[in-house]
């Protein structure tokens, strides 16, 4: 009886102390997290004129792709004046920085943050004050109009952010923090380029890799995230389809290579329909079909571009074969003598698939530095992004891209009241709005790294 009358109050101290322990635990957690929120937010009130200045004058200054000297000598110039280890001309042009923390070894995780630096060949008609007037000469020779119409300066802007932000930072965290600025995303050839120059070898493998791009349809303050597939393959294909020619009132006397190609086109669409699972995506788009110089003249070839599209390595090899072996069959059917040409891009860009738990682990990072409700599960989508070579080594690194918002919310509840689609990216309207979408940038991918940096 003593001793059970005296273990009864034990308990009771027990019980109470270790509630103190853990609301005093979650107490300090929640000061130390508001600590860094606002060690974050003063660094960003510090930093953000010179950020908008920055974005300014990469908007107004796009290269193309493959020709961003200029560009990088600039991210490699920026980032070098915040102390940062700094190798240009990586990969083509690929700006590769580097900061250890500590100096001596950087013990500790390495993360890998990227931003991809090329624009395109759009003239830019957003009527924005600072809107790109820039041309430049193509790889063909031609004169072109030039704009940064999928948001590679906001990337690159808030790639800058991010290194003046950990920089400054340094105190509440250990390890190596590795920054990519990107050549050539746009043709796929620029990851690949940075991969095969021996990127993790010579830098070192991280831990985890990281990238944002901008979404069109995603107001600014919020971001989005896929816990998988988030882009898809993309492959681009040349047909060469050859015929008979002869003239336009004799059409038995040729073989028609317009109508070959016509039934090839619409055979192709049951590459998708009929030979992919309903439950696989995948997308054939035949973009461009050129034939024939006159009216009653039966040309001897047309040419075929397509595009594809899938996220699984299975689907996208069928749809190749497929291609191929209707292409053939098409050919032998119609009694012609040369069977068609085709050509697979030798830079296809493959699936982005976000690493499940690194993705998860991203979003809890965000919810904590801008809110629950501005952080949003979204669909994948059928567009291509390189940033998909980081984790496609031997390495096998982990990686997550999330999309960052950057539309007013008032263009968003327009565009629902009337209908009307948004600007997409690579459209001549398309501008995101720039001091917001920085901030939030910035904000969200220097806490990933910070909470990923801090894991045991």
């Amino acid at each position: 009886m003593i001793r059970s009358t005296l273990f009864i109050p034990i308990l009771l101290i027990y019980f109470s102390c270790n509630s103190f322990a853990q609301k005093n635990t979650h107490v300090m957690e929640t000061e130390t997290l508001k600590d860094i929120n606002t060690q974050i937010n003063n660094e960003l009130k510090k930093n953000t004129p010179s950020l908008i200045e920055l974005y300014t004058y990469l908007h107004q200054n796009p290269e193309l792709s493959e020709q961003e000297e200029e560009t990088s000598k600039k991210m490699g110039s920026e980032l070098r004046k915040l102390g940062y280890e700094v190798t240009e001309k990586f990969g083509d042009y690929g700006v590769v920085a580097i900061l250890k923390n500590p100096p001596a070894n950087g013990k500790g995780k390495t993360i890998l943050i990227r931003a991809d630096m090329d624009a395109l060949p759009v003239e830019e008609k957003t009527g924005l004050p600072y809107a790109s007037t820039m041309k430049r000469t193509d790889k063909d020779g031609n004169e072109v109009s030039v704009m940064h119409a999928c948001g590679h300066d906001m990337h690159m802007t808030v790639l800058v952010g991010v290194a003046q932000t950990m920089a400054n930072l340094k105190d509440t965290w250990k390890g190596t923090l590795i920054l990519v600025a990107q050549p050539a995303e746009e043709v796929g050839s620029g990851a690949k380029a940075m991969v095969e120059a021996e990127l993790y070898k010579k830098f070192g493998t991280p831990d985890y890799a990281l990238a944002l791009h901008t979404n069109a349809n995603l107001a600014h303050g919020t971001i989005g995230y896929c816990k998988n597939a988030a882009l898809a393959n993309v492959d681009m294909v040349n047909i060469t389809v050859f015929g008979e020619g002869g003239h336009g009132a004799y059409p038995h006397t040729t073989k028609d290579p317009i109508v070959l190609a016509s039934q090839m086109i619409l055979g192709f669409q049951t590459i998708v329909s009929r030979e992919t699972s309903p439950t696989d995506a995948a997308v054939v788009t035949v973009g461009s079909f050129h034939a024939g110089t006159k009216h009653n003249i039966i040309s001897d070839r047309a040419e075929l571009q397509l595009t594809l599209r899938s996220y699984t390595d299975e689907v996208r090899n069928n749809t190749l074969e497929s291609i191929k072996r209707m292409a053939k069959g098409y050919a032998m059917a119609a009694g012609v003598e040369k069977m068609p040409i085709i050509e697979i891009d030798g830079n296809p860009t493959p699936a982005t698939l976000n690493n499940p738990e690194l993705t998860e682990k991203v979003a809890n990072s965000a919810k904590k530095i801008i809110g629950v409700e501005n952080v949003v599960e979204v669909e994948p989508v059928m567009g291509g992004e390189d940033f998909s070579r980081f984790g496609r080594t031997a390495e096998n690194v982990p990686i997550s891209l999330f999309w960052l918002g950057v539309v007013a919310p008032e263009k968003i509840a327009e565009s629902k009241k009337t209908g009307k689609p948004l600007p997409s990216l690579h459209s001549p309207f398309y501008a995101p709005v720039p001091k917001p979408s920085i901030q939030t940038g910035v904000k969200v991918m220097v806490q990933s790294a910070l909470d990923l940096f801090g894991e045991e």
